[in-house]
């Protein structure tokens, strides 16, 4: 039987590229969800619903199994606080913690700070400290008119960007929309997480800027973030075999 490495390699690398969302209200539910899926998916988002029900032990029995945690809690408070947050949520295990980039400047070089000095502390790997920015359940006209925010999501976006990498923030959340202004402003390495991933022919329930998965890694996106298109679906490996297949195709056969 002759295995193809390369094959392998690039579904490897390109399975490390999908975070699935467990917006689950229970422990059980969650861990169920993992232990079919951890094969498939690079990482596992943990979002305020399944933690605030199983609080830190959710993080702790998906990390022992082996998989990735994205904390996705979205941090906004004075620095202080957040750091002294953060610091808390390293010592979890966690490989990605997100904060809000409107927290401004203080506040996200706190977090990048609190993450490198706990994580020295301990002796562990940092997570790495991302920022969301304009929320993908948002659109223009909610933007301009009920935040009372001008310009265009894409310029509020990329000043948060901005704003986030100035921090010594490692990335950010961001529609699939902006990933192509990001990647152009913010360079390459920087880590860029889209939600609003919708395979052709999928509800996009409450998000409104939205992109299929192929469009999104041609664009440049880091890790997308899938959710109901999978832990909804009547096979979740199925439906995560095939995001990751159509990632694959996209990137050219690099993962």
């Amino acid at each position: 039987m002759v295995i193809n490495i390369s094959f392998l390699e690039e579904e490897h690398m390109s399975k490390e590229k999908l975070i699935v969302a467990l917006d689950v209200d229970s422990l059980d539910k969650a861990v169920t969800l993992v232990e079919q899926l951890a094969p498939h998916v690079g990482v596992f988002k943990i979002g305020m619903e399944l933690y605030n029900s199983a609080g830190p032990d959710a993080v702790r029995q998906i990390v022992k199994r082996g998989s990735k945690v994205f904390l996705d809690l979205k941090l906004h408070d004075i620095p202080t606080t957040v750091a002294k947050t953060v610091r808390v949520l390293t010592r979890l295990g966690v490989s990605i913690i997100n904060i809000h980039a409107g927290g401004g400047l203080a506040m996200m070089q706190a977090a990048a700070s609190a993450a490198q000095d706990e994580a020295a502390v301990r002796g562990i790997k940092p997570p790495k400290v991302i920022a969301v920015t304009v929320l993908t359940s948002l659109d223009q006209n909610a933007l301009n008119t009920q935040l009372n925010i001008p310009g265009t999501v894409e310029e509020q976006v990329l000043r948060w960007a901005k704003l986030a990498q100035q921090a010594g923030l490692h990335g950010v959340v961001c529609s699939p929309r902006e990933i192509k202004a990001i990647r152009e402003t913010c360079g390459e390495n920087f880590i860029i997480i889209t939600p609003g991933i919708r395979p052709a022919g999928v509800s996009k329930n409450d998000q409104q800027r939205v992109m299929t998965p192929a469009e999104a890694v041609k664009l440049g996106a880091s890790y997308l973030v899938v959710g109901r298109p999978i832990t909804g679906a009547k096979e979740p490996v199925q439906a995560a075999r095939e995001i990751v297949n159509e990632i694959s195709k996209a990137s050219g056969g690099n993962g």
